[in-house]
This record gives structure tokens, sequence and C-alpha cells, in this order.
């Protein structure tokens, strides 16, 4: 029987439970340093008759992102219907569980959803400012708590939000904000000014991502932390934050999580925030080029915030997917492939308290079906594990795939799975993260994001060569997307983590056509509802793109070599302080 038609059968199939043994990683195990093998295949050229399936892939994704899926939000219905679509599949493979005896890793979460009549009053110098939630800001909290109220809390105006010793930075040098609201820009230092000597200039690194500027306000101290929103900062619209912060919200239990939390966190529009600071006295372009000057000193504001915000919390717990291929010799060594099976969920209980459709009017679309993001990167997996399941000969080392939750609430999926691993740390070879997947045809070459990071990019380079592409960075380093995905929790830690996929030079198009494409998705259905499954997608390209990452740990798998990062790289010390461990 087919893949494809075994996909609606396998749902059917009953729990299994296979213990994981524990292994330890041999003394004489091979350097991190050790040259890549010049020997692997060409991808493409399938030594080990396996083939990567477009049919089949096209139906993983018809189906996790399908309205009965509901958007699969974690903690919803959806995600039941997630999680057991996705154990189906890899016991239908024959592959165990991977986490102990069981397919799942619980992970604990708060579900937390504000009140969406929540205003944020301000003083603006004795002028008062009603802000609204979703049409001039987005606030939230990550305490846990039912009500959070801040009364009279004074502004203060940090720049970037960045603590960066080594870059000797500090925004909040010389000022306490100790119980007060710091405002703050997204990005880092040097972008808005397109200055390249400061920080990375267009590249943002992660003191530019807002989750920093959060965690650094708590660090100082803050009630509370406002980001002013701009749609090349933060490199997408303000729908994209309003949907993201609209209806349930998930977090790890503080107990779970190292980093510190504020009491209240969110965004203000940049037409908000101009409005608001001139009758502080202030000019938001004048703040923009003092900000992005070395020396910058924090402006206290003469300004008051007051908050009333009222949420509904409950604790519960979402689920990561954990399968296992064990390997033939050395199954104690693994390779991970990773995507996020969560989205954005059904905002249904939005339209129905603003009233829903008018009478003979079409009912709004609520589901987020999430097809690109991130039901193409699932459906990469399952196709990649499917191609290992039925490699002749087996691989040497073991194949972990991995399906995290809570993506879209800050990679909390992957930041309990790596404080928590399967496979321990040190006996994990390489990540290869897949997300958001482009289906618009082939390409002549691979976008790897942080290009020049890790040698997993020289094996990615053989598989290219193989197919004749080319591997480049990022068209758009200023976005941040090297922080915005999953592998990144694995990279802090030290693990090698590649993050890759088609680029925008298309074989039918060029350039042009690709970007128009990439454009297209980012402005009409990045995190809305148009990110539906469409039956038109060209499925040549992300079949050699699979191909590809399939070959990178193909060849780590028949192999011995421990990749590291680049030398210089600012994540090659705790790799190699994790290597210290696993002697």
């Amino acid at each position: 029987m087919s893949r494809v038609s075994l996909l609606n059968t396998a749902m059917a199939c009953a729990a299994g439970a296979i213990a994981l043994a524990a292994c330890s990683k041999p003394a004489d195990a091979p350097s991190a340093t050790a040259p890549a093998p010049t020997t692997a295949p060409a991808a493409g050229s399938h030594p080990f008759n396996v083939a990567i399936d477009s049919a089949d892939f096209a139906e993983h994704v018809k189906v996790l992102a399908s309205d009965e899926f509901e958007g699969r939000a974690p903690g919803s219905a959806g995600e039941e219907k997630t999680v057991q679509y996705l154990e189906a599949q890899f016991k239908r493979m024959g592959l165990k569980p991977g986490n102990g005896d069981s397919y799942f890793q619980t992970v604990p979460m708060v579900e937390t959803t504000a009140d969406e009549t929540t205003q944020l009053q301000i003083d603006a110098n004795g002028k008062p400012h009603i802000l609204k939630f979703g049409t001039d800001m987005v606030v939230g909290t990550r305490t846990g708590r039912n009500e959070v109220k801040i009364d009279g809390s004074d502004l203060v105006f940090v720049g970037y939000g960045v603590n960066a010793p080594e870059q000797k930075w500090n925004d909040y040098a010389g000022v306490d904000v100790k119980g007060k609201t710091v405002v703050m820009f997204v990005n880092d230092p040097g972008f808005h000014s397109q200055d390249p000597k400061l920080f990375e200039g267009k590249r943002m690194t992660y003191y530019g991502r807002w989750t920093y500027k959060f965690e650094e306000a708590a660090r100082q101290g803050a009630a509370a932390a406002i980001i002013i929103h701009d749609t090349e900062g933060a490199s997408y619209g303000w729908d994209v934050v309003k949907n993201s912060w609209s209806g349930a919200q998930f977090d790890l239990p503080a107990k779970d999580d190292p980093e510190p939390r504020l009491p209240v966190q969110g965004w203000i529009t940049g037409q908000a925030a101009r409005t608001l600071l001139a009758d502080l006295g202030q000019n938001l372009d004048d703040l923009y080029k003092a900000a992005n000057k070395p020396g910058f000193k924090a402006i206290p504001l003469d300004g008051k915030l007051s908050v009333d915000l009222k949420s509904k919390t409950s604790e519960k717990s979402s689920r990561n997917v954990v399968a296992l291929l064990p390997g033939a010799k050395r199954p104690d060594e693994a390779i991970v492939y990773m995507a996020h099976w969560d989205h954005l969920g059904n905002h249904a209980h939005e339209a129905d308290e603003h009233g829903g459709a008018g009478a003979g009017e079409p009912h709004a679309d609520t589901i987020y079906n999430g097809a690109i993001d991130n039901a193409t990167g699932v459906a990469g997996i399952l196709e990649i594990a499917e191609a290992f399941s039925k490699q002749t000969p087996p691989p040497d080392r073991s194949l972990l795939f991995l399906a995290v939750t809570l993506e879209e609430s800050g990679l909390l999926g992957s930041k309990y799975y790596v404080a928590h691993p399967a496979i321990p740390l040190n006996k994990t070879v390489a990540v290869i993260n897949l997300d958001a997947m482009p289906v618009i045809g082939k390409a002549k070459d691979m976008t790897v994001v942080g290009f020049g990071s890790s040698e997993l990019e020289d094996l990615l380079k053989m598989q290219a060569d193989g197919q004749q592409r080319v591997l480049h960075a990022e068209a758009t380093p200023e976005d941040g997307f090297y922080f915005r995905s999953d592998h990144f929790n694995f990279a802090k830690a030290g693990v090698p983590a590649l993050y890759a996929k088609g680029g925008s030079d298309l074989a039918d198009g060029g350039l042009d056509a690709g970007r128009m494409a990439e454009s297209d998705y980012r402005d009409n259905r990045y995190h809305k509802p148009g990110d539906q499954f469409d039956p038109s997608w060209k499925m040549d390209g992300v079949v050699q793109d699979l191909d590809a990452l399939y070959g990178v740990g193909r060849t780590l798998a028949g192999g011995e070599q421990w990749p590291n990062w680049y030398e210089g790289n600012a994540f090659r010390a705790a790799h190699d302080k994790l290597m210290q461990t696993a002697k």
C-alpha cells in the first residue's frame, strides 16, 4: 500500500511502548573538528533507492493545515488531532518512541488570555492618552496572574533597550528603572541609521529581538516595557503583532524558565508613539537619531502609565512529539531533525466578541491554518523520516525526529526539550531545522539562515553542488530569522544547528519571481487566515530542498564526524564545553 493511501488508516494505529536505551559516547569518539567526508553521495542521486515523494508531502500539509485541525493551537482540540496524527505516521514508518516509552514529551504551560477591552492610560505632561488594545497597542503578562495593576509608573525612553558589555553599549547606564515603564525601539543600534559600525549594522543580532528586550527590562527591574513598532525594524506589519498577541498566549511555568519576567509587556504602534511622544515634548525621529549614537543616555519622560490588566489564566500542558530511528552501530549518537507543529489556532472568539459578520455577509475566516508556517516543515521531517526508515543499509547513528510545540509563543517547546533532552546534548551530533519551507518551484540557490555559522554548511554545500545550486545568506539579515526559529535554543546550548531552505532565484522567473512570491506570502498570508494549503503549489523545489537536507543527515548518520561551529562563532565555546562533558 502506498504512503498516501496509508495516511488516513495510519490514524487508527494503537499506541506502542518501546524503551529508548541509554548509551554513552565512546572514549575514542572522533574530534569535533574532524574534516567533512569527501565521498558523500550527491543530492538527488538516491544511492539507497530512497526518494522524497511530493504527493505524500502535499498530503501531509493538506491534512495538518485543514480546518479540521483548527489552526493547531497548543492546548486545543487541534493539538490532539495533530499529535495523534504525527504519532500514527511515525508508528507506520516503524520508528520507535523517542522519549523513553512514549512518542510524547509533556511541556507544562500556562495559558493566559488578556481581556482585550484593556486600555493603557498615559498621562503625558498632564494630557491624558487612552490607547486601545489591537488598534493602538497590545499588552500581556507572563506572571500567570489574573490581574496586574500598574498605577502611575514613570516612563523612561531607553533607546533599543540593550545592555551589551562586549559592544561597550548599555542603554540602561546611569538610570534606575525599577518600578518604571521603559519604552524602546525594536531591532539593534545601527539598524535605523544603517550604520555598519554599530553592532552588525543591517544584520540583526539577538539584542534586536523583542524577546531579549523584555528579558533585559525584567533584569533591570522595570514594571512594564513597551516596544515601539515599525514595519522595517520588526520585519513585519502591525497586523502580525496584533494577531500574534490576541487570544490565548502561552508560557512555560516560571519554575521551568530561567529568564526573568515582567509584570506587563507589549507593543505600541508607531503612529500612537509619535503622537504620545509629541505631547511629552519629544520628536520620534530625533529619538531614532539619538538612540543610534554611541554613548546614548536614557531619557526620562514627563509621563506616567497606568493599566489594569485582567486575564484568564490556567495551567495546562502541551506536547512535543519525539520519534527515534535507532542507529545500527552507534545508537547513542543522534542527528535531530526538527520542526514546530503549532500555529495560531482559531480566533472565532474575536469575531464573536466584535459581532461577527453582518446579515447577508460572508463569515470571516477565523482559522489560522498555518500551511506554510509550519505544516510544510512538519511534512518535511515526516518525509525525511520515511526516507531514513527505508534506507539500505540503515544509518549507523540514530535519527531523532522532533516536532515541537509553542514555537509561536517564543520557542518554548524547543526550550523545554533542550532543558530535558531525550538524547543528551553532548551526544547530539547536529540539529537540522525545517520551518516555513518554500513551495514556489525549483530554485538555483539555497538560503542558509545565519550563513557562515557552522561546518554543517560544508556538508550542505556538497549536496547543493550535486544539484548545481549555490548557498548564500538570507537576503534580509536585519529580519533576525536566525533567532526566530527553534534551532536557536540548540545553538545557545552549543549544538551545531542548520536552518536552510530553497532560495529566491527561481529556475522559472529568476530573482524577480522568487522575491515577488516571498513578498506576497509575507504581506498576505504570514500569520493570517490566508496561510492555507494550495493545490497549485509547485512542489519540485521543496523536494530538492528535502533531498539536500536528508543528504546532510545521511552523511552524518553514516560517518563519524562531529561538526563544530566555525572559528569565531559565538556558539563555538558552548559546543567545546559541551563536548568536554562527553569525555
